[in-house]
């Protein structure tokens, strides 16, 4: 049946046009949210496909904790006298003493998500239901026009709309990363092979399978494999576990190594090179891909707890090793076909249900931008090049500014995605759009000095957006 055309919504050309029009809320761009919003000279407004702000549902497992302090919320290093802060959030709700006594520097996870859906329900200017479709420059009007769609309850098409603005600020976000054999199981209908991200909707099936495989090697694939571990009965626990990476590392959280995620460093390799930041990403896995050492040691402890009564729990850890092949056996059967890295042997192993916590991948530009691309300056591996304020690089013709969030790992590295990094790149982003300092930024922010020279940006200083004109809200 075909689908009848959506009119679009009527918009006037004449209006001036907003100064700020982000696109997707999820942490990183509530955190801007957040901090525009006393900014009375700012007029900004946020769109975002989803009904309500929804963080890693899938993961929220019992006890997990998010891996940098609390401080890290989503303005507090930004600005500490923030009424959108997390300490401002418990106190809302009654929480700071129990906190207090709580003595937990390292929230847990559902917290988390729930200080944050606290913001995003009681922020102004944020529009969910709101699906992005193209974003395109106006060089008339000198200004970008983003078209959207919104959606009613169903997630279906209801209406479409326009919205003109100088500048966008793009957090669209990450989405789950499945490896090439297994997206074919992944895709099949009724077959128990899914992504971590959709871990706890499917948690009673996976507990009810008989023999389960977890993928992956970092903090996800841990927390997924220790809560199957603690609900499987002894001696027929029937888990393997396997990661590409040579051992199940730690995650570097040395205070000297934590350095790493400091404005001081971001600077510091955004004036690498090219090819010198392309090395060093995939180097330093283990800052930011590595198991958190409590996670560890709890995995261990649960392990050996299994052997105080005699033999060893029916679980197999094996680092080291890539799947190859995978297809399904019989009717409810999984083969993986399994090559170990070092030793160079392969082998098959066959299971009744899979979890993938391979990680995410930044959700490529390409789509929502397909009508700047003429614009956009490009490095040597055709990605988006930006400037140390997170501004994409765009043909001097273009006088607004797109700048974006959590998707510049390749330029100003493995910080991009740390969330104890949010509230000072939003900051960095409103000064620049202001052409003011609403928020004092530190010049020294790390012990280590990185580098011999403090080099200057590569690449060409920041435009400056014209006078901010103030509007009433609206879509």
């Amino acid at each position: 049946m075909t689908r009848p055309t959506i009119p679009p919504t009527p918009h006037d050309e004449t209006q001036a046009p907003r100064d700020l029009v982000g696109i997707g809320i999820g942490p990183f761009n509530l955190s801007l949210a957040a901090l525009a919003h006393p900014l009375d000279e700012l007029d900004a407004v946020f769109y975002e496909q989803r009904p309500t702000f929804d963080w890693h549902p899938g993961l929220l497992i019992d006890g997990a904790t998010i891996q940098v302090p609390f401080l890290a919320d989503l303005v507090t290093l930004a600005d500490p006298a923030s009424p959108w802060s997390f300490l401002n959030y418990l106190k809302t709700r009654d929480r700071l003493f129990p906190f207090y006594f709580a003595q937990q520097f390292h929230i847990q996870r559902a917290e988390y998500d729930a200080y944050c859906r606290w913001v995003a329900e009681n922020l102004p200017g944020l529009h969910f239901r709101h699906q992005v479709d193209a974003v395109r420059w106006n060089p008339e009007r000198d200004v970008f026009e983003v078209d959207f769609t919104r959606l009613d309850a169903d997630g279906e098409a209801e209406s479409l709309g326009r919205t003109h603005t100088r500048n966008v600020v793009l957090g669209i976000g990450t989405e789950p990363h499945v490896p090439d054999p297994l997206r074919p199981l992944v895709d099949a209908p009724g077959v128990p092979v899914l992504h971590a991200a959709d871990y706890l909707a499917h948690r009673d099936t996976l507990l009810a399978a008989e023999h389960v495989t977890v993928i992956g090697s970092g903090q996800s694939g841990a927390e997924i494999f220790l809560d199957l571990l603690r609900h499987r009965p002894h001696g027929r626990e029937q888990l393997h576990w396997l990661g590409r990476t040579e051992s199940f590392a730690p995650m570097e959280y040395s205070k000297l190594g934590l350095e790493h995620f400091t404005p001081d460093y971001t600077r510091y390799f955004h004036a690498l090179a090219e090819p010198v930041r392309d090395t060093l990403v995939t180097a330093q896995w283990q800052l930011h891909k590595g198991i958190d050492a409590g996670t560890i040691a709890a995995v261990h402890d649960e392990l050996y707890r299994r052997t105080l009564h005699g033999g060893w729990p029916d679980a197999v850890l094996t680092p080291g090793v890539r799947v190859r092949t995978a297809g399904r056996i019989a009717t409810s059967k999984i083969e993986l076909h399994v090559e170990h890295t070092q030793q160079g042997t392969r082998s098959r192993l066959t299971t009744d249900a899979v979890v993938l916590a391979t990680g995410y991948r930044e959700r490529p530009l390409t789509r929502l931008l397909a009508g700047l691309d003429p614009y956009l300056r490009r490095d040597s591996h055709d990605r988006p090049r930006l400037d140390e304020e997170f501004r994409l690089l765009l043909d001097p013709s273009v006088t607004g500014s797109i700048h974006v969030q959590n998707t510049e790992l390749h330029t100003h590295g493995v910080g991009t995605p740390d969330l104890g990094l949010a509230a000072w790149r939003s900051a960095t982003i409103l000064n620049a759009l202001t052409g003011k300092q609403p928020y004092p930024l530190p010049h020294r922010t790390a012990f280590t000095t990185f580098g011999l020279e403090q080099h200057p940006s590569q690449l060409p200083s920041a435009r400056r957006p014209r006078t901010l004109t103030p509007l009433a809200d609206g879509i």
